[in-house]
């Protein structure tokens, strides 16, 4: 499952990858209408994820894993056949975005139907943090291959990927799921859930955080290298693989600490980390490139480190015969989040001097801090008593 994930992941970051050194300049985009496009991918899963995974509580997950996988592969090699502006490519964006929202939390749910009872934490969080090496992988392939063969070669190649996962959906055995009563967009039993929907929430303040990074590393560090040309020490495709590379460690060695200290405090300090090391990044964005690399790396292990940590909470809280639909809005929350990190970033950019200035990534990089720093007061929230 994990190595098939990775594989559905592949076309996962292409837009971001490439956007600030081969679509923005060819298509004349600003920074508010490039995040708007990325954006277009975590919009389309919004829509489609609460449908999809709340589907997995009635039939085989395996089932709509496959079918989102194809659709994910059929769309990124659309765009690169089709894609000729903002318009057509926000919208195919958006059909993978749909195809990955049949891919990934059903691919979760498909594979906790199989697991034996027990705490399945270190599952999962294995399952969540190869996401991160996915996304390292689709970063280095995007942008060598769009460097080297041009932008369309780049979703063309990437969207072969999905079909790991597809040959891994043929080789899985089937599960037929216990029958539930409930509607299938009924979420009442979820939002009855404070404790799980505590990590949604704290969930959803991490996805604004994730996407509104990854959507926009390329793009901060090109700035960097720009400033610096003699002296930038890595490019910007060392630098996108090194800070998602970092993220599945991070993110196993946060759950381990959740493990250890307790999830609710180790998430918070996390979060509260991260949020402090994005206003630094923001602060010394004109400063020496030895500084932000250590800042970027730093900050490489504070994102995702409470990743594992809030998935595995939701799945243990979650009500067995409505696990399906609690992932369901955790998923739709992330996203929906993540989308507005990704499109925040750019019009933080545009409104405080571009994409080329200090003074805008320092607003970008708040922009993200306080994204991040939403997430403890929400886990607070859940476990206060209600009156």
């Amino acid at each position: 499952m994990c190595i098939g994930q990775i594989g559905n992941l592949l076309p996962h970051v292409v837009v971001p990858a490439i956007m600030a050194q081969h679509l923005m300049p060819l298509w004349k985009l600003s920074g508010s209408e490039a995040g708007l496009m990325a954006s277009g991918y975590a919009f389309g899963y919004m829509l489609a994820v609460p449908v999809l995974t709340t589907l997995t509580d009635r039939i085989d997950g395996r089932l709509v894993l496959l079918c989102g996988s194809l659709l994910s592969a059929l769309a990124t090699i659309a765009f690169g056949l089709f894609a000729d502006g903002l318009v057509s490519a926000t919208a195919l964006w958006a059909l993978a975005g749909i195809g990955f929202a049949g891919a990934y939390m059903p691919g979760l749910k498909a594979l906790t139907d199989r697991l034996p009872p027990g705490d399945s934490s270190r599952a999962v969080t294995f399952y969540t943090s190869s996401f991160s090496f996915g996304v390292g992988l689709s970063f280095l392939v995007a942008q060598l291959v769009a460097d080297g063969l041009g932008w369309r070669a780049a979703f063309l190649v990437t969207g072969l990927g999905p079909l790991a996962m597809i040959v891994t959906c043929i080789l899985m055995a089937p599960h037929r799921p216990a029958l539930v009563n409930a509607k299938l967009l009924d979420f009442s039993p979820v939002f009855r859930n404070r404790t799980a929907l505590g990590y949604i929430l704290g969930y959803g303040s991490h996805c604004f955080e994730l996407y509104g990074i990854r959507t926009w590393i390329v793009g901060f560090w090109t700035f960097v290298a720009a400033q610096n040309a003699d002296n930038a020490l890595l490019g910007p495709i060392a630098v996108s693989v090194l800070f998602t590379a970092l993220a599945m460690p991070a993110s196993i060695l946060g759950n381990e600490a959740a493990l250890r200290f307790g999830r609710h405090r180790a998430i918070s300090v996390a979060m509260l980390a991260s949020a402090l090391i994005a206003v630094a990044i923001g602060l010394f964005a004109g400063a020496s490139p030895l500084l932000l690399l250590v800042l970027i790396l730093l900050y490489a292990m504070t994102v995702p480190a409470d990743s594992g940590a809030l998935t595995a909470g939701m799945t243990g809280a979650a009500d067995p015969a409505f696990r399906g639909a609690t992932m369901a809005l955790h998923s739709t929350v992330g996203f929906g989040l993540s989308a507005l990190g990704a499109w925040g970033v750019g019009v933080a950019l545009d409104a405080a001097g571009g994409p080329m200035s200090a003074s805008g990534w320092l607003a970008a990089f708040c922009v993200l801090a306080v994204g991040i720093a939403v997430g403890p007061l929400a886990l607070a929230w859940s476990r206060a008593r209600t009156a």
